[in-house]
């Protein structure tokens, strides 16, 4: 029977345990901010990347992409050298694996290749005391069935010589800084010494509240968070349909709804993107047979892009060979993260289609098609389609360039278009969720 630990014994494990050498494996969006929260609160920490241009950006003390409140902390650490920026792993006192984790699509499982890889490089560096933190969003039992085996590799033994914890992030890109030092954090270690440790270390920048469990309840944790989100969004993607077929606007229904002080539906969507809510629900149906709702709901949102193309498709039918803009191919508003983009699926499916894509996102540089400036991005363009809820698109004047357009349609799948306004201008408009 699993039990919470509980902090009643924390004194008998840390009271003479400083470990403050620190080696972050993943200079990536979890990996970089975490390393230099711990050299910024009196921690030594060697940042760990395989990835040559990332370990050099750092080192000419740039941050390799935009996140409020780091770049400051990047320039403050290295400086004082509590921060260091290298490619291979060095000894240390704690080792801290936060690489990716990706999906692999073709067999619809958590890939542990960067996991595994990044325990096999600290292996010939282990000794006698020191601790092992993953970071990095793993199935349940993978501490484990398979950190452990690999760490043991060295000679020593789990967790008599090694300990080892899980100690999943909850922190959102666009609010990295203020989400990793007022969240509370899950801690869960192989054992209690384990757990102690880990929590002792966090301690030192984390204000919010540190919850103690086991690796694998710890490892579930993080997994049941996102897959609560990814199945409340399916219900919204779902009600929209069920209200279409029946007139209702569903954003006024479910704001209603919502007043219920025991509801809280979602918003709907063109679907779900990101590294988490759409891969995380994933990792917890690799193994069992018993996930039917939560397969369902990956099935219902994995299929909104088709759903807007089609609402889209509605409003051209008389156009030919038309050509879309969409507009945003963020995941989420006023970040230029793409990964998991519901809108890359919508585009593929309009290309299939024979639609023309142009594509406008003022806070993408790279993404799999060419992203241009508005004015090119509208020109002799039929229909504007709304996929990322950012900022601008609710402040926009559509009357600015509805000049350089052949017809004024626009989809908003977000709901964040000023409705009355683009229709003052002459645009032809749809909101999913709302019928004409």
């Amino acid at each position: 029977m699993v039990k919470n630990i509980s902090w009643t014994n924390y004194n008998n494990f840390v009271d003479d345990e400083k470990m403050t050498n620190i080696c972050v494996l993943g200079m990536g969006y979890i990996g970089l901010p975490t390393a230099l929260l711990f050299a910024n609160n009196d921690h030594e920490v060697v940042g760990v990347d395989v990835n040559h241009r990332v370990i050099e950006t750092l080192k000419n003390e740039t941050m390799p992409f935009e996140e409020e409140g780091f770049q400051e902390m990047l320039d403050n650490t290295i400086k004082s050298g509590s921060f260091r920026p290298e490619t291979k792993v060095e000894d240390a006192d704690v080792f801290l694996v936060a690489v990716p984790t990706p999906f692999d699509t073709d067999l619809r499982m958590a890939d542990l290749k960067y996991v595994i890889s990044a325990c096999g490089m600290i292996t010939p560096n282990l000794r006698k005391g020191n601790l092992v933190i993953i970071e990095s969003t793993i199935p349940p039992k993978t501490c484990e069935k398979q950190v452990t085996p690999i760490l043991e590799e060295s000679g020593l033994k789990v967790p008599d010589d090694i300990s080892l914890s899980h100690c999943p992030e909850r922190a959102i890109p666009g609010n990295t800084l203020h989400e990793m030092v007022n969240n509370d954090r899950v801690i869960g270690g192989i054992d209690d010494r384990s757990t102690y440790l880990t929590a002792q270390l966090y301690s030192s920048f984390v204000k919010g509240n540190l919850h103690l469990t086991n690796s694998t309840t710890a490892e579930m944790i993080k997994l049941m968070e996102n897959t609560f989100r990814d199945v409340n969004i399916a219900l919204a993607n779902e009600l929209t349909q069920i209200a279409d077929d029946y007139d209702v606007n569903v954003w006024e229904a479910i704001e209603v709804a919502n007043k219920h002080p025991r509801v809280n539906i979602h918003t709907p969507g063109p679907g779900v993107g990101g590294h988490c809510i759409a891969i995380d629900p994933w990792f917890l149906t690799e193994t069992t047979n018993k996930a039917s709702l939560i397969l369902t709901s990956r099935q219902i949102n994995d299929s909104m892009p088709k759903y807007v193309l089609q609402q889209v498709k509605s409003m051209l039918n008389d156009v030919e060979k038309p050509t879309i803009t969409v507009f945003g191919v963020a995941y989420k508003g006023d970040i230029g993260d793409t990964r998991a983009t519901p809108a890359l699926k919508f585009i593929k499916l309009a290309e299939k289609e024979g639609y023309r894509i142009k594509i406008y996102d003022p806070f993408v540089g790279e993404f799999d098609y060419p992203v241009l400036g508005l004015e090119d991005a509208v020109e002799e363009s039929d229909c504007i389609v709304v996929l990322t809820d950012h900022s601008v698109f609710k402040e926009m004047n559509p009357g600015e360039f509805c000049g350089e357009m052949r017809r004024l349609n626009v989809f908003d799948a977000r709901n964040v278009i000023n409705l009355s306004f683009w229709m003052k201008c002459g645009y032809k408009t749809r909101i999913i969720g709302i019928s004409d």
